[in-house]
Parts: structure tokens; C-alpha cells; sequence
């Protein structure tokens, strides 16, 4: 009863709790109608999974295929985050596999060929990758350039630089704590069994998603907005603990949480906050959704675009700093379609190609799915093309199911 208290109590007492009289059935009805994209797509990622499952006699479903599974996704779906605003500012990026390659193949030789230390290696890669991104911004913000032209010349630019790098071969390999960051894991603190560290981990993420969801609750008490009944509450603060115990029990089970991973994880956390927690984020969503409105509200819409971009290139310059970390090498051909599936990530995940819609965590479903794919073809033996001509098919189903959903709404 203490419990229930606490979480239907606001922080003034004259506050009332005004808990939704729909139906549960009603309330899951309204909430999967509200969010049809996402859901759509994790219930995809499901059949998926039981698919590869199935016809790999089990091998798909094992912990250390799963595990691998996350980690090749990383760079992807570091990527997509980035992708997400872009699109939902209305642009496109088509330059994100040649900016991965390009900045991946700097690290390289700063290591490699020059003998710089990982820390140094990294500082000023992340450097050049700001000053691309503001590069780029500049032509789309100030130049009124459109960023379709934009990054796609940067798509053949960084191409060539890539190809003058590394002259067509692979550099490397990379120091040894560079090459953490694609291909470790976190350590383990005891002997026993599984990999504590990780699962101390997972415990606390589920302590703050807990406590993520009580406070919300609490908030919606306080200003007076509707809230689900408590056994509908509790059903979904469960239900989130138990996703969450399941993902990191897959990695628990094997060797731990990668730091790619671990990477990954903060990333999301934190560009979830500034899409959906800040001015900024706001501005986004608003110049995608109506780029007139937006201007004739105060919006510097030009400020926005640019700093769009260098986020953009920040996060291209990490994935390509994980993908050249993964490989323990760089290579002309690094990166080589990364823009596709960095896209595909963004628009599965719920990202709308019409701008002003789409979540950040949602590119991660998509980039799941995007990745299961490759993974579950190549378990199976699958051609190179098959495997080409399956993503195209997905790709063009989830846009159709984006402009159909979005002309109903």
C-alpha cells in the first residue's frame, strides 16, 4: 500500500490523480494505435528472429550470436541516432559511409603509420569530424544549398579521401586501447559463473528506468494529466524491467557488455534528452513538421540546420571511430553502404521521410532489425544479392508503411 501511495502522490498535496477510465484493453488499443510504427517494428524484429531461428537450427537465437549481433550493430545505429534528426528536420545525409571511412581511416594512420597514442588519435579525429560537420552545415544552413547535393558530394569527396589514404590498402593494426572500443568488453570483478560487472550493470539500469517511470508518473499527478491505473502501471514498469533483464542477460551470459555497446547505450540516452528535452530538440521537430510555422515563430531555422549537421558529423566520426576499432583496421572500402542502412535504421525505427516525426531509441529496433538481417543471411549461407535484394524490399516497405500511416493521420 506504501508503495501505491508513493507513486499516486504529487509533490503538492492538493493535487487529484485522475486515472484513465478507458478499458485496459482500451488503453493498449489507444497506446499501440499512437505508436503503430514502433510497434510494428519490434513485432517485425520478432518474427525475424523466430524465422532465423528456426531454418539455423537454433544457432541465431545463442547468446554468443545475439551478443555478436549488438556489437556489429553499434557503428550502424550510432549513426542512425544522428540520421534521426536529419531526417526529422527534413534533410537527408547520404555522405555517412564515406564520413565513417574517412574519419575511421585517420584514426588509422595517426596510429599506425605516425605512431600517435589512442587518446591523441582520437581527440583530433573527433576534431576533423566537427569541422566536416560544420562543413556541411554551413553549405545547407547558410548556403541554401540542399543537403541532398551537399552530402552527396561529400559522399564522392570522402570517398576519394578515404581511397588517397589508405591507397587502397588496409592500415593497421590499431593500439591495443583503441581497438577496446570495437572488440572489448567490460571486465569481470570475481569469478563467478557469469559476468557480474555486466549484470550490476543491467540491475541499475532497470533501478533507473524504475525510477524514470515513477517520476513521470508523479509529474503527469502534479499538472494534472491522465494516468494509467496502477495495474496497468505496474504491468508496464514490469514489463520494461524484464525487456531490459533479457537483453543484458543475452550478454551476460556470453563474455559481457562490449564497450561499443556500452557507447551506444549513453549515446541514446543522452540524444534522447536533446530531442525531447530541450529547445533544440523542440525546434527539430518543428522545422520538420512545418519549416514555415517554424520561421514565422522566431525559429533560426538556419542555426538549427547547422548544428543538425555537426552533430551529424560527431556521430559519424564515433561510428567510424568504433567500425575502425571492430575491424582493428582501415580500408578504402570502410564504410561502403553505411548511409543505406544508417537510413533504412532511421526510417524502420519510425523516423518519418516526410520530416517532423520519429524517436531516437526507435533507429535502434531499426538497426536490429536491419542487422538480423544481414546476420540471420549469412548464418544461412544466403547470396550476396539475396541478401542486397531482401534490405531493398524492407526499406520499401517500411516507407510505404510511413507515407500510408502518415496520410491516415
Amino acid at each position: 500500500m506504501a508503495n501505491n501511495a508513493n507513486l499516486n502522490t504529487a509533490a503538492s498535496p492538493k493535487s487529484t490523480v485522475k486515472v484513465s477510465s478507458k478499458s485496459p484493453i482500451q488503453i493498449i488499443t489507444d497506446a499501440f494505435k499512437s505508436n503503430v510504427r514502433q510497434y510494428a517494428m519490434i513485432m517485425a524484429l520478432m518474427v525475424i528472429w523466430i524465422f532465423f531461428t528456426i531454418v539455423t537450427n537454433g544457432i541465431f537465437i545463442t547468446s554468443r550470436n545475439l551478443s555478436n549481433l549488438f556489437l556489429q550493430c553499434a557503428a550502424t545505429a550510432i549513426a542512425a541516432c544522428g540520421m534521426v534528426l536529419v531526417m526529422v528536420a527534413g534533410h537527408i545525409d547520404l555522405s555517412v559511409g564515406s564520413f565513417v571511412g574517412f574519419t575511421g581511416a585517420i584514426a588509422a594512420v595517426l596510429m599506425a603509420k605516425m605512431g600517435w597514442g589512442s587518446v591523441g588519435a582520437i581527440v583530433v579525429t573527433l576534431a576533423v569530424g566537427l569541422i566536416l560537420g560544420v562543413w556541411q552545415g554551413f553549405w545547407v544552413a547558410y548556403g541554401k544549398v540542399p543537403a541532398f547535393i551537399v552530402t552527396l558530394a561529400g559522399f564522392l569527396a570522402f570517398r576519394g579521401g578515404v581511397i588517397a589514404i589508405t591507397g587502397g590498402n588496409s592500415i593497421g593494426p590499431m593500439q591495443g586501447g583503441f581497438k577496446q572500443i570495437g572488440q572489448g568488453y567490460l571486465p569481470k570483478m570475481t569469478n563467478l559463473p557469469f559476468h557480474d560487472t555486466s549484470a550490476l550493470i543491467g540491475l541499475i539500469f532497470i533501478i533507473c528506468y524504475l525510477v524514470f517511470e515513477i517520476n513521470k508518473r508523479r509529474s503527469r499527478i502534479k499538472y494534472g494529466f491522465e494516468v494509467l491505473p496502477m495495474s496497468l502501471q505496474l504491468a508496464r514498469m514490469l514489463g520494461g524491467s524484464l525487456i531490459i533483464a533479457v537483453v543484458v542477460g543475452i550478454m551476460v551470459s556470453y563474455m559481457g557488455i562490449p564497450y561499443a555497446v556500452l557507447l551506444l547505450i549513453g549515446i541514446v540516452v543522452l540524444f534522447t534528452i536533446i530531442a525531447e528535452k530541450t529547445t533544440f530538440g523542440r525546434y527539430v521537430y518543428a522545422i520538420g513538421g512545418n519549416k514555415e510555422a517554424a520561421r514565422l515563430s522566431g525559429i533560426n531555422i538556419n542555426k538549427v540546420n547547422m548544428m543538425i549537421f555537426v552533430l551529424m558529423g560527431l556521430l559519424s566520426t564515433i561510428a567510424g571511430i568504433v567500425y575502425t576499432a571492430r575491424l582493428n583496421a582501415a580500408t578504402g572500402s570502410a564504410g561502403t553502404n553505411m548511409e543505406l542502412d544508417a537510413i533504412a535504421s532511421a526510417v524502420i525505427g519510425g523516423t518519418s521521410t516526410l520530416g517532423g516525426a520519429g524517436t531516437i531509441y526507435g533507429c535502434i529496433i531499426g538497426a536490429l532489425v536491419m542487422g538480423s538481417l544481414d546476420n540471420g543471411m549469412s548464418l544461412m549461407n544466403a547470396d550476396v544479392a539475396a541478401q542486397f535484394v531482401v534490405k531493398g524490399m524492407i526499406l520499401l516497405l517500411a516507407v510505404w508503411f510511413d507515407i500510408t500511416f502518415s496520410k491516415k493521420g
